[in-house]
């Protein structure tokens, strides 16, 4: 694997990726380097990382694992930990871990003593094609979705494969949805490779998913327009995890089974308002529930999650935007759509 050079930052793989921590770490002389972990990376791959990054760095700062720790608390937790342990405007933080923790450290790093330099070590599949890349930070408000944040981009991206062995293959799964969806959004013969893989094939596509949202961040990194595209499936299915996250009694989903959902559910809005045949349609449909289980929402469920809605963060005078296809492999941006489609979509998706 090559390295990927954005106008922010480089997102380097492997050997390449160690070899530019050491040189960096050696260019600048950061006052402290702290490392930002969870409960699991800090078992599964602080480990590795340490015989890596070949500079001596603070004990690490470990939050518990998991969206529902994603908050401001836990902010508090971790700037108390950094000011405690000396931390100041020359600091480094290293976040290891997988989208919480590079949304939650990249957000922390780019408001403690307003601003410090950050990279960011993605450790599942879903932060290595997605998270970790294009600068959002931040954390979500109660089940709400990364309501409060900032675009700050990293100083370096460093992509380690191995760590992929770490994770259960839900948690895999979870980030190949982010995959198929930029083959949805950019790339009809990318998704066409993604429909035949198996999980084992997984790591040999890592870069070809990162370069088609570094391509399109590079165009439009503060998200006016086709930065927009990014978001397919995720007016629905970021409405869709919040109700799942705030209601103990059912399962939580992870971020890619309840964004996959809302791809099916988007796709069927894209046939009904942007032109996308009834074939292309069926076979997205299909795709997804041959790798996330169904869900079954009730008309009670649905009510909830539609009401959702209107906290999306891409929202805008009143109006729910939504990023709908036009083919596979196109996107377009800020759709409006009738609120009685909503539930002729999930119709659609319990057939």
């Amino acid at each position: 694997m090559d390295s990927v050079t954005s106008k922010a930052h480089e997102i380097h793989f492997g050997d390449l990726a160690k070899a530019a921590l050491q040189q960096y770490l050696a260019q600048n002389q950061y006052s402290k380097i702290f490392i930002l972990v969870d409960e699991n990376t800090n078992e599964h791959c602080l480990d590795f990382f340490s015989d890596i990054h070949g500079s001596s760095a603070e004990t690490p700062i470990i939050i518990k694992a998991g969206e529902v720790y994603k908050t401001i608390e836990t902010c508090v937790t971790v700037w108390n930990a950094l000011s405690n342990m000396g931390g100041d405007r020359k600091s480094m933080l290293l976040n290891l871990g997988g989208g919480v923790v590079t949304d939650l450290g990249g957000f922390v790093a780019s408001t403690f003593k307003r601003g410090i330099d950050f990279i960011n070590i993605p450790t599942s599949l879903l932060a290595m094609v997605d998270a970790s890349v294009g600068g959002k930070t931040g954390v979500d408000l109660g089940a709400l979705k990364n309501q409060v944040g900032v675009i700050n981009q990293p100083k370096m991206v460093l992509i380690f494969t191995e760590l992929l062995d770490t994770l259960e293959p839900r948690q895999l799964k979870s980030g190949f949805a982010e995959m198929l969806k930029h083959g949805l959004i950019a790339d009809k013969d990318y998704w066409n490779e993604l429909i035949s893989l198996n999980e084992s094939d997984y790591h040999n596509h890592i870069q070809k998913s990162v370069e088609i949202k570094n391509n399109i961040v590079e165009k439009d990194p503060t998200e006016q327009n086709i930065r927009k595209k990014l978001n397919y499936g995720h007016t629905l299915g970021h409405a869709i995890e919040s109700y799942y996250l705030e209601h103990p009694i059912k399962d939580t989903l992870l971020h890619g089974e309840a964004i996959a959902i809302g791809m099916i559910l988007e796709g069927y809005l894209s046939h009904k308002l942007t032109g996308m045949s009834k074939i292309e349609l069926d076979e997205i449909k299909n795709v997804f529930l041959s790798n996330y289980p169904k869900v079954n929402f009730t008309q009670e469920d649905i009510g909830i999650i539609i009401d959702l809605l209107k906290h999306d963060k891409k929202n805008s005078h009143g109006n729910i935007n939504f990023v709908l296809l036009e083919q596979i492999g196109s996107a377009i941006v800020d759709i409006k759509v009738p609120v009685e489609l909503f539930k002729e979509a999930f119709a659609y998706y319990k057939e």
